[in-house]
């Protein structure tokens, strides 16, 4: 009986694997289509590089049983990646960076359609620039379900650099409230064309989005051109605390959507220009609409935060619902331009704000607002 089964799973292109070695192994011999299943357990950090799977057949690394998974105790790499996917897999406690996927350094031939599904990286990284999970030149990629908690202080949750079409959607990011991390998710370094949808961000570091960045010119992939990132969107999440949890830096369009916000820390969203190249555009054509924002007058010093060299006047605000906790009746918060019909000045109604359940009761009058008015949920 056992050694049908084996032959099935032969058949069928799974492999079973209880160690790391026997990890390498089977990435070694994988093709197109196969599935390598991890039992549970410890596992060490590894790197592998030139995992190639087909359209329709990728290969991919899971947990033989989801509720058990597969845990990693250091870094994991996978370089030169194509139809690949990672499902219900765990990194904790790497020195570095938990989770990096890259081009090996091959700016013109991307890593390319990666799924990283129920991934979890966890108590990652030191005071330096450490990042939970790490994409160098990846493209069409998707993180779906995934969670990140506590990284490194100088470093992201999820930090992107040179990527494109791509999508993180129900992930959760959260860090600790005080000594929080540099940043949450960042897409920077030439990324375009990024959703970031149905999320929550919990004190999910000093800026829990950074919608570009500062990069060296060097790192741009394919080459510097002229923006940090373009074409971002961000809908349907929910974010607490943060000093703020929205940065528009050296981006070139960007939209902020549909998302609720409970008490930023200093600021709603800044505006800053922080690559100064020639030839980059500042900072411009960011949509701040339709949110819902909570804030304390003790807690909030201005809405937006807008840095030198950047262009605020392009930027669009509309319909967002301004809530001031311990002071209702505080005037709406002035922003870099008029906003289009603003709305607030009540209590929404969260369905239990003791418990950060910040869903919107049957009777709130903002309705209309924030991450419970997102049409993609």
């Amino acid at each position: 009986m056992l050694l049908a089964l084996a032959l099935i799973a032969c058949l069928l292109g799974e492999v079973r694997v209880e160690s790391t070695a026997q990890l390498r192994a089977a990435l070694r011999e994988a093709e197109p289509g196969d599935v390598v299943l991890l039992a549970p357990g410890k596992y060490e950090g590894f790197s592998a590089a030139d995992v190639q799977g087909a359209a329709g057949r990728p290969i991919r690394i899971a947990s033989a049983d989801a509720k058990s998974p597969a845990v990693f105790t250091g870094g994991v790499q996978f370089s030169d990646v194509a139809h690949f996917e990672l499902v219900d897999l765990c990194i904790e406690g790497a020195p570095g960076n938990g989770l990096n996927i890259d081009d090996a350094g091959s700016f013109e031939t991307p890593s390319h359609h990666v799924t990283l599904l129920r991934v979890a990286v966890r108590d990652c990284g030191g005071r330096a620039n450490h990042d939970g999970i790490k994409l160098s030149g990846v493209r069409d990629f998707r993180l779906e379900g995934c969670t990140v908690e506590r990284w490194g202080r100088g470093g992201s949750a999820v930090d992107m650099v040179g990527c494109r079409d791509g999508v993180l959607s129900g992930c959760l990011v959260r860090d600790n409230e005080r000594d929080p991390a540099a940043t949450g998710v960042q897409a920077k370094g030439g990324s375009r064309d990024i959703r970031i949808e149905g999320c929550r961000f919990v004190h999910a570091g000093q800026r829990a989005l950074n919608l570009g960045g500062s990069t060296g010119l060097e790192f741009f992939r394919p080459s510097p051109q002229g923006f940090e990132a373009r074409g971002l969107t961000v809908e349907g999440c929910t974010f607490v605390g943060s000093l703020a949890p929205i940065a528009f830096v050296g981006v070139d369009g960007a939209s902020v959507r549909f998302n609720t916000f409970y008490r930023p820390r200093r600021w709603a969203l800044r505006i800053l220009q922080e690559t100064r190249a020639e030839g980059f555009v500042p900072c411009r054509n960011g949509v701040f609409s339709d949110n819902l924002i909570v804030y304390r007058s003790d807690e909030l010093v201005s809405a937006a935060n807008v840095g030198d060299a950047t262009a605020p006047e392009t930027f669009q605000f509309a319909r967002n619902w301004w809530s001031c906790e311990d002071q209702p009746a505080h005037a709406r918060p002035v922003l870099p331009v008029a906003e289009l019909d603003p709305a607030g000045g009540r209590d929404p109604l969260f369905v239990n704000i003791a418990a950060l359940d910040l869903r919107l009761a049957p009777e709130s009058p903002a309705r209309a607002h924030g991450a419970d008015a997102w049409s993609g949920k």
